[in-house]
């Protein structure tokens, strides 16, 4: 029953706010006749206050006839997301995320509404908490959650903005490859690397990847793969 994008990033490079993922977005909310989204503001640490980080979703979605509410303003925060239509979860520090989420008890909540077919949106590390733990974000640990434990709503974890090594760069740190290689020694959980302006729409038993560019496919103890616009993630679990 689920229904979801998982975006890599809300924002690509000379566009705007969710300015990429729009058209299909009110598709979604237009075929399901949807007119409300709950929005959780809770991976922003600083630099914008919720409400502000609420406006801005309510900024590009209200023109199409969408009202948005900020699940911070709600007093039953865990009501909320049981009645929601939509969900929207936006990026900043996944840790900030899934510490707040479980310091309210909401993640077991959350993950019950999208199995049960609620339509959800994450970008950045709001699609970080739909893969089985946080354990592959690219963010600072600036908090401790209780748990690295995430929705489940995917059978593997998400690596966004994933980049790849830049030609003669002389920058000797780890690449993003490398570090999802340490993960693997320690983990057999496949990791999907999502490019910039790519997303992964799930709609059931279909995990279809979208957007202009191959994703990178991690699994434990084999050499990475490429994958196409098209290729369905369903298959790896």
């Amino acid at each position: 029953m689920r229904n979801m994008i998982v975006a890599s990033t809300s924002t690509i490079h000379g566009s705007g706010y969710l300015q990429y993922l729009l058209e299909d977005l009110l598709t979604v909310f237009k075929e399901e006749n949807i007119t409300d989204l709950l929005f959780i503001p809770f991976a922003r640490p600083g630099g914008i206050s919720h409400d502000a980080y609420t406006q801005k979703v309510h900024q590009v979605l209200q023109p199409h006839g969408i009202s948005v509410t900020g699940l911070h303003t709600v007093e039953d925060k865990e009501d909320a997301l049981l009645q929601a239509t939509a969900i929207f979860t936006g990026g900043g520090n996944t840790f900030q995320l899934v510490k707040a989420l479980h310091d309210l008890e909401l993640m077991t909540s959350l993950r019950k509404v999208i199995f049960n077919g609620t339509f959800y949106m994450g970008t950045s590390a709001g699609s970080n908490i739909c893969g089985l733990n946080m354990r592959t974000t690219n963010d600072m640990p600036i908090v401790e959650p209780v748990t690295f434990k995430t929705t489940g709503a995917l059978g593997y974890n998400i690596n966004p903005h994933y980049l790849d090594p830049i030609k003669g760069s002389t920058h000797m740190g780890e690449t993003r490859e490398q570090r999802i290689k340490e993960f693997h020694f320690y983990n057999a959980i496949p990791v999907i690397g999502l490019r910039e302006g790519s997303y992964i729409r799930v709609k059931n038993d279909q995990e279809i990847l979208h957007g202009p560019h191959t994703a990178r496919v991690f699994l434990k103890d084999q050499e990475p793969l490429e994958v196409k616009t098209g290729y369905n993630f369903a298959q790896l679990v």
